[in-house]
């Protein structure tokens, strides 16, 4: 019964896909609280410098996991294909190269967030009075990263086997124990920042030690032996799939931090705004993201069984169900934008500097399911140095220049600023519309000269 519920290559595409999703979607919304905690504790209990050192720390953080993230794509995409193809026997060595991969990459950059945590903390512009908290909170962090690349790569790999239905308890459990670790740490104890950032690493660290215990009790689809444990051929092929998409987020999120220095420039209610802005922007991608990783591991068990008409189903599926939700999310942040501000803030002109950003921002939460569910197909595909290319080219030929262009004219607004991530994400779904059909038009071609 487990194993049928976890085939996506057949019955309902909708049924299974909402199915699927809805854990994943779960997670991601515990992950964006599981961020804005340790914010709002520290804003309660803390400093205001602490706010700014937890602001800027959690910004190299979170670029970190998300690139981290990026790059176990590649295992979750890898074990679909596998289990579409019933070539189960690949999953247990595929599994064991990524376990050596991903934990001399978590030693390497252990040492980079150790060492040299003052000169990244200058490079993000900390202010002065803030550098000591911000340096703090980078290098405990950089301590304990190798618990926080496990939660990620251990999530992948459920992914691709079917199942989001473990990593949403991981990631409750984190939740939970980072909540009462910041009130513990920060709010009874005084800590501030470091208090922030112990109960960061303590909440991954009791997350993925539960969750090994949790898998030890769980009917695997495959078999792992230790001899998998060590450097194979299987790291070439999940990082060729997923570096691609490491690197686009690595961009995506330095692009991001050229946007806030932009705004920056326009002012302190102006930076306020858009920090309060951003949190909700965090939560109106959601639907997107969780889509896009669903899209991923489900087309990609149909393209290893070779169902390739089904998986374009699928896609197709994705954008019409991700444009149904994106709907009212638009409309209840375009039009409540100030309500929403004000879980985050109470300064009125901070709230209204944010509402002006999300007017402009608002059409993304349609258009993004629609660019997602391509990417999620390209995915499943791995065509992974496609959705790459087409995003950076999103980000640097309309994003960014719009963005600029907004910001430097008299009486900037911030949401004329706002309206690059649409118009970046319009041109985006154009390109991914064209290399669609000549995507497919390739694959067509490649069936009639196999038949």
């Amino acid at each position: 019964m487990e194993e049928n519920k976890n085939d996506f290559t057949q019955g309902s595409i909708l049924k299974k896909l909402l199915k699927f999703m809805l854990p994943i979607l779960g997670a991601l919304v515990l992950q964006a609280m599981y961020g804005a905690v340790d914010v709002l504790v520290v804003g309660k209990f803390g400093t205001t410098s602490g706010i700014s050192a937890v602001s800027t720390g959690s910004s190299i953080v979170n670029m970190i996991i998300f690139t981290v993230a990026g790059l176990s794509m590649g295992v979750t995409v890898l074990i679909g294909r596998y289990i579409g193809e019933k070539n189960e026997a690949m999953i247990g060595k595929l599994i064991g190269g990524a376990t050596c991969f991903f934990a001399a990459l978590s030693v390497a950059l252990a040492v980079i967030l150790l060492v040299f945590a003052r000169p990244i903390a200058r490079l993000m512009q900390a202010p002065e009075e803030a550098l000591d908290l911000t340096v703090s909170y980078i290098r405990i962090c950089g301590g304990g990263i190798a618990f926080i690349i496990a939660y990620n790569v251990i999530s992948g790999i459920f992914r691709g086997m079917g199942n989001s239905r473990l990593p949403l308890i991981f990631v409750i459990i984190a939740c939970v124990v980072n909540i009462a670790g910041d009130l513990l740490f920060v709010a009874v104890f005084g800590m501030n920042v470091v208090g922030a950032a112990l109960a960061t690493v303590l909440a991954q660290a009791v997350s993925v030690a539960l969750s090994l215990v949790i898998i030890r009790r769980e009917k695997l689809p495959f078999k792992i032996s230790r001899k998998d444990f060590r450097f194979n051929g299987q790291i070439s092929k999940f990082v060729r799939v997923g570096s691609p998409i490491a690197f686009q987020e690595l961009m995506t999120n330095i692009s991001f931090l050229a946007l806030c220095a932009f705004i920056n420039k326009l002012g302190l209610e102006a930076s306020s705004g858009y920090g309060v802005a951003n949190k909700i922007t965090a939560f109106v991608m959601l639907v997107p993201s969780s889509l896009m990783q669903s899209l991923a591991a489900f087309i990609a068990q149909n393209v290893g069984a070779g169902l390739e008409k089904r998986a374009r189903k699928t896609m197709l599926c994705g954008i019409g169900a991700g444009a149904f939700i994106g709907t009212f999310v638009m409309l209840l942040v375009f039009f409540k934008g100030d309500l929403l501000s004000y879980i985050f803030a109470s300064d009125p002109k901070v709230i209204a500097r944010s509402a002006e950003y999300l007017k402009g921002f608002a059409l993304e939460a349609i258009v993004t399911s629609v660019l997602f569910s391509f990417m999620g197909y390209f995915n499943g595909h791995n065509q992974t140095l496609w959705v790459m290319i087409q995003g950076l080219a999103q980000t640097f030929l309309v994003r960014l220049p719009v963005s600029w262009y907004m910001s430097i004219q008299e009486n900037a607004s911030l949401t004329m600023i706002g309206i690059a991530a649409p118009c970046a994400t319009i041109f985006g779904i154009i390109l991914n519309a064209v290399y669609y059909r000549i995507y497919t038009n390739r694959i067509k071609g490649g069936l009639n000269n196999n038949e």
